[in-house]
């Protein structure tokens, strides 16, 4: 088993995920599927169609911070962008086309109790709490249903409280993942959760809302005639913060993305960046 101090995921790792290689037609390493395998192909495409003059005006942003849709990332380029009519988004879809895109909040829970001895009677547990509210998240079902992008989904996904065995702490945190549908607004879906729940909710950023291209949009008739599949997706991508339209497309497979051992085929950058090729051109042929 490889362990690295640079992996803060628990992740257990049988090869370096720093050094990538390659293995039976597989490149490992991280980041190798989300998103590097997309970004190779976008610049092979990207590449390829400047040099036989495309009659388009292509502009390729090999940018960073995408996971934590951070300052110094897209965001720190739109305002330096021309008109942008169409955007492709590299992330890995196996080539089926992503027209629209589930919004995120992310929630900081706090319960408060009354801290003192395990031993003695006069507390408060605010896990006790904490739980209670849990299951109540856990439990509750959002009814407004997209045609497209499904159901909004609530998830706890850390909790903490406590240092010691004989201590009821005075709070406990937990930390609430909401993907949300166009169905509800960000600020709705919070409000919503904070009135089933005692514990004080708190959203980091309002902003990651979800996202969609017009569904009469010429691209979508563009993967129609390519056969390309399109779908919602449930997974967030730098699509949210674009004032632009854009698709998400790219080789790998999300399932392979945050996983140990990620990798992705090589066949799948090389069929990526054809297929990348191919909707630009017939993308530009419409016009």
């Amino acid at each position: 088993m490889f362990t690295s101090r640079y992996c803060k995921t628990e992740l257990f790792y049988t090869r370096d995920p720093f050094s990538p290689t390659i293995q039976k037609g597989k490149l490992f390493g991280l980041g190798s599927n989300d998103a590097g395998g997309p970004l190779v192909a976008l610049i092979g495409a990207f590449v390829h169609l400047v040099q036989i003059h495309s009659p388009c005006n292509l502009i390729l942003a090999a940018v960073a911070e995408e996971e934590i849709s951070g300052a110094g990332g897209v965001v720190s380029i739109l305002e330096r962008l021309p008109c942008i009519e169409l955007a492709i988004v590299g992330e890995p879809t196996q080539m089926e086309m992503a027209i629209a895109e589930k919004g995120l909040v992310v929630i900081d829970g706090v319960a408060k109790g009354v801290p003192g001895h395990a031993a003695h009677e006069n507390t408060i547990n605010p896990i006790v709490q904490a739980c209670a509210d849990i299951q109540a998240i856990h439990t509750h079902h959002f009814d407004r249903l997209s045609p497209f992008l499904g159901k909004t989904k609530a998830s706890v996904t850390v909790i903490h409280a406590g240092e010691q065995h004989n201590q009821v702490p005075a709070e406990c945190h937990f930390v609430i993942d909401v993907r949300v549908n166009e169905m509800y607004s960000l600020e709705e879906v919070v409000e919503i959760i904070q009135n089933k729940v005692q514990s004080q909710l708190t959203p980091r950023s309002l902003r990651l809302k979800p996202s969609g291209i017009d569904p009469d949009h010429k691209i979508i008739q563009v993967a129609n005639d390519l056969k390309i599949p399109v779908f919602g997706s449930s997974t967030l991508s730098d699509q949210a913060l674009f004032p632009f339209p854009s698709i998400k497309i790219g080789p790998g497979d999300s399932l392979r993305s945050h996983t140990s051992d990620e990798f992705i085929y090589l066949k799948e950058i090389d069929e990526g960046m054809e297929k990348y090729i191919q909707l630009i051109e017939a993308y530009f042929k419409t016009k």
